[in-house]
């Protein structure tokens, strides 16, 4: 063999345990990153599994809550409807009985400081209290003051509905 010969082989001896020793270097290192990589994943995994379970908690809080504010309005909503059919049916009843002068609206008078007496001066079926006088309204004018207080009525029954919602809610969101 000649010394160029030598060398070459020399060279590609060195090239191949070179080769060999990288290799071998490259398959600790990639046992090494994956057993790094394997505890990452499972520390990864226990903290998603964690943070889940937390925000499943929290949305079964919220959906409580929000269930338990459904049927508290749901309640108010029937008390308030009953309640409001209930004024309605009064104040119809009422308006047959005024429409067929069943009842009769009357108002106050002034007392007659002239007279000095309490006592009606025609007599009738006027009652037994002489000490109040009355005037009956026309019942066209009767109507109009039972419409009047029905709307101020239903008016004030669909405040309260909303005041009793406001606070229900206000409530709720403070907790």
């Amino acid at each position: 063999m000649t010394p160029v010969q030598k060398l070459v082989g020399m060279v590609l001896l060195i090239l191949v345990l070179m080769a060999v020793s990288a290799g071998a270097a490259w398959q600790v290192q990639d046992w090494r990153m994956g057993k790094q990589v394997a505890e990452q994943a499972a520390l990864h995994k226990d903290d998603l599994s964690l943070i889940s379970a937390a925000a499943a908690k929290q949305y079964r809080d919220e959906t409580d809550k929000r269930l338990t504010l459904e049927k508290t309005l749901d309640g108010q909503d029937q008390q308030h409807t009953k309640e409001l059919s209930d004024v309605q049916r009064n104040q119809a009843r009422l308006r047959d009985q005024l429409a067929t002068a069943n009842v009769r609206l009357s108002v106050l008078l002034a007392e007659d400081s002239a007279s000095g007496c309490d006592v009606p001066t025609a007599p009738g079926a006027a009652g037994v209290v002489h000490a109040v006088r009355r005037a009956q309204l026309d019942p066209a004018h009767a109507q109009r003051i039972i419409a009047i207080t029905d709307d101020g009525d239903n008016g004030l029954i669909a405040l309260r509905a909303c005041q009793a919602y406001v606070r229900t809610i206000t409530s709720r969101a403070k907790n």
